[in-house]
Formats: structure tokens, sequence, C-alpha cells
């Protein structure tokens, strides 16, 4: 049975009424550019690889990715960055000093950030005590201004994924937006939600080419979503938010899947070599599950270590300050000899 979503109910009257900005590439429609001589926009008309404005739609890298992905090019939305897709969502859906949404801690600290920055009630629904969401306390923290619903799996920091019972009971049970931040789906063995669209109409997926992809430095990030919830989002997308450099970086390494099939391998093989040696760190009292790009280990001291470990010249997260997460630190999963460098290092402190 499918959720009686509405998605008429969810977005904000301002954006419902607004007419969206149209720039000179939109209004111009798709023809073969090839031979066109541009006068539209005000550019340098001086070729540089970059006089001219980016396609403000994306369209190859949508086309490239929808391919990849199995949906449609109008299921996507691309923004710079996975934090500027969820700021986005908030102020397409979420009305100032009115809304709220629900997190669920310890998770992705920008849900918070964003959620101050538009106004809008953060309600925290504190995790179990082994990184599963507690259903019964999120139904109890939901009410008639609760748009969206955060759940990173799998999560950050704790590294281990929610369960599917779990996913599928708030999709079907809560008639606004939940959002999966699946920023961490390629290191896992689950499968992405993505293929569920037709059964969940409020199911939103964030993805990035960030971790996985290796593109950190390019800033793309990635929406999934019915037509009708993407086309909502990019009628208050600015114009030209990904930038041309950005586009080609990112058809160039979604053509190169080998190599990128190859580093995900890696760094999965890396990942269970470090889990089986930092078993042998006699100051390491909890190693967590994980199927991230990352270990989260509670150690004896986490300000210690994390001190000591600074110089000696390697960079961690000390998480302490994150419930549930006392005196615990996240190791990033590096190279083998920088993973190398860490276990000797971790071994040599009293």
């Amino acid at each position: 049975m499918k959720n009686s979503f509405n998605i008429n109910n969810l977005v904000r009257e301002n954006v419902k009424q607004m007419k969206p900005y149209s720039s000179a590439r939109d209004e111009f429609g798709d023809f073969d550019t090839a031979d066109m001589i541009f006068l539209d926009a005000n550019e340098n008309p001086f070729v540089n690889g970059v006089n001219r404005y980016p396609d403000p739609q994306q369209i190859s890298v949508k086309n490239a990715l929808a391919k990849l992905k199995g949906v449609s090019e109008k299921q996507i939305l691309l923004g710079n960055g996975s934090d500027e897709v969820l700021d986005l969502i908030f102020r397409a859906f979420c009305e100032p000093k009115t809304d709220n949404i629900i997190t669920l801690p310890p998770t992705y600290g920008m849900y918070r950030v964003l959620a101050n920055i538009n106004a809008v009630e953060n309600r925290e629904v504190l995790l179990s005590d082994t990184f599963q969401p507690q259903i019964e306390k999120i139904v109890e923290a939901i009410d008639e201004n609760t748009k969206i619903i955060f759940l990173c799996s799998p999560n950050n920091p704790t590294g281990n994924s929610f369960s599917d019972e779990s996913v599928a009971y708030l999709l079907q049970y809560f008639k606004g937006l939940v959002v999966i931040d699946e920023a961490y789906i390629d290191f896992s063995k689950k499968e992405s939600w993505i293929n569920e669209f037709d059964e969940y109409p409020n199911l939103v997926i964030t993805q990035t080419l960030s971790k996985a992809y290796g593109l950190a430095g390019i800033r793309l990030g990635i929406c999934y979503a019915s037509k009708e919830i993407i086309a909502v989002l990019n009628k208050i997308k600015p114009p030209y938010n990904v930038n041309e450099l950005s586009q080609k970086r990112a058809l160039e390494r979604l053509k190169d899947k080998d190599n990128m099939k190859a580093e995900i391998e890696s760094i999965i093989a890396q990942r269970d070599e470090l889990l089986k040696e930092l078993l042998l760190v006699k100051f390491v009292e909890k190693i967590y599950p994980t199927e991230a790009n990352f270990i989260l280990v509670k150690v004896d001291d986490a300000n210690k270590r994390y001190n000591e470990l600074i110089d000696r010249g390697i960079v961690i997260r000390n998480r302490t300050t994150q419930p549930l997460c006392e005196n615990c630190l996240r190791f990033t999963i590096g190279t083998a000899q920088e993973n190398k460098k860490l276990i000797e290092v971790l071994q040599s402190f009293k």
C-alpha cells in the first residue's frame, strides 16, 4: 500500500506562487549549438574554455547519472555539494518559525546547522545504543508541522546502516519527506533506496561525488526524487549553481568506471585490514561496525589520543562531544601506507 503523500500539502505557499528566474540559456531551448552565435547573456566572446555560462540544468552530467542509476533525468537535481541540495529542500518545504524537522543524533551536523539558518525547529531523537532509529520515539515527535525526517544511512559518524524495516516503516507512516542521505552508500553491501520511488513518493535520496568518486574538491551533490519534488527544487535553485569545470570533471570521472571501482575495492580492503589492526591497540575499548569509508572507535581518553596523533602529524576526528560517542575517535580510511603509519603511531602510545 502506497503512502497517501500529497506534495502540495508540503510546499511553502511562496514557493508555489513564485515564478523561477529564467536565465539566458534556459530561454532559447534545446538546439544544436555548434554553429550558433551567442549574443544573449552578456558574456565575454573570446573563447578560453570557461567564457560561457555553464549549462544551468547540467544535462550531460544528469544523462550520465540517469544511465548509471536507472532513473530519469527529471528525477535528478545537482547542487554545489550536498549541503546546497539539503538547503534547497529546507527552503522549498519548511516554513521558517513554523515548521520542524526530525534528526537522529549522532548524525551529520549540517542538518542542525541548516535548520538554524532557515529558522526551522530541529527535533532530535537519539539513536538507540546500537545506533538504530527509535521508531516509537520518532513517531511521538511528529506533529502537523513536521515536514522532514533526515536519515543518514550509512550514518556519519557511526558508520552503520539503518535497518530496512525501520526505514520502510517511516516512509510508509510519515506524510512528509523522508530524506535518506546516502553519501557513503558505495562502501556498503546494502542496496540504495533509489529504486523505491514508485513505492514511496515521499522518498528523497541525497548522494555525492565527494566520497567514493574522489571529487570532494569540485563540490557536486546529487538529489534523487520524484519528478514532482525535483520540479519544486528546480524552481528555487540558483540558475548556474554547478560551474563548468565541475561539470566537465564529473563527466570524466563518471566515465572512468574501472578506476573508480578499483579505488572503492581498495578502500574496503584497507578498512577490513584496519579493523583487524585496531583490535591490537591496547587503549582501544570498542570498534563499531562500519559500512562506510571510516571507523568509529572508542578509546580510553579521546582528547588525549587526538592530541597525541596531531603531535605526530596525523589528523583524525574527535567525536567525543557527540551524543552516544563519549571518548570516540573517527578514522577515515587512507592509503595502505597512511593506514600502516597510523597503526604504528597508535601502537607506540602508552
